[in-house]
């Protein structure tokens, strides 16, 4: 059955890929960024800033897949506060007054990024920790998708994704934060699958924040739960293997992560 669906961030690294999958489906799509790189098939519009014009774009949408936002776990905080919570507010409830039918939001795994170092599996019901901004907001707009799902009756699924590249994505030790890091890999096909199965989930799915990675060999994320509620079927996975370079920077890492949690701890032992 076809669908329409919305792409917001059409330009970007996962809507590039969707859009593509997306077509092959024949489905149809409503396409926007902020810059269209001479697309005239997207829509230009800067989403933090409420317009009709692109508000428009999710009438009676079965989906709108937001991507848009600040992409960089290194952002400032008034860089974050436009993009990745004034923007997510206005998509949601721009989904919502449209009657648009769900909101599929791409989170981040840098809402857990803190349990890095501290072991034990990462199901989504786990604690968030994120450690900065970016990780902070991914967690706000998750929030903000519960509200909507609670209060509008609107879809909401979150996905907190993991490490996927640029272009051809394969997995490998090129790849940053050594073994956390090839942990989260996630194929470009394991992507279009589960953003496919989020478009056409049951509606009773209300709201959920759910983990997407492949299948990788020794991971610590939780994705069985992503399997049940959608039906995400992943076809790769890759084991890590680590280089003895990344091995000490990791080490760093951690330590540094730890003296941070202990300037912390004393910090809060001293206003108390």
């Amino acid at each position: 059955m076809s669908k329409t669906v919305v792409i917001t961030g059409a330009t970007g690294n996962i809507g590039v890929k969707l859009r593509h999958h997306f077509e092959s489906l024949g489905w149809t799509l409503r396409l926007t960024d902020v810059h269209n790189g001479g697309d005239p098939a997207i829509v230009e519009a800067d989403l933090s800033v409420w317009d009709e014009r692109w508000v428009s774009l999710c009438d009676g949408a079965d989906a709108v897949i937001l991507l848009a936002g600040q992409p960089s776990p290194a952002a400032d905080w008034a860089s974050i506060q436009r993009l990745n919570l004034d923007l997510p507010l206005n998509v949601y409830e721009a989904a919502a007054r449209q009657g648009a039918k769900r909101v599929i939001f791409a989170s981040s795994n840098w809402t857990m990024a803190g349990h890095r170092f501290h072991g034990g599996a990462l199901p989504t019901d786990r604690e968030p920790y994120p450690v900065n901004a970016y990780g902070m907001s991914k967690l706000v707009a998750e929030r903000i998708g519960r509200s909507f799902a609670e209060r509008w009756g609107i879809s909401s699924i979150s996905f907190r994704i993991g490490y996927l590249q640029r272009g051809d994505n394969q997995p490998g030790q090129h790849m940053g934060w050594s073994d956390w890091g090839q942990e989260m890999w996630l194929s470009n096909r394991d992507l279009c699958d589960a953003f496919e199965k989020a478009v056409t989930a049951p509606a009773d799915v209300r709201f959920a924040v759910l983990n997407l990675m492949s299948d990788n060999p020794g991971m610590r994320w939780d994705i069985e739960t992503t399997k049940r509620v959608i039906g995400y079927a992943p076809r790769d996975g890759a084991k890590a293997s680590i280089t003895p370079e990344q091995e000490v920077g990791a080490r760093a890492t951690q330590r540094t992560r730890e003296l941070i949690e202990s300037a912390d701890a004393w910090l809060n032992t001293t206003r108390m």
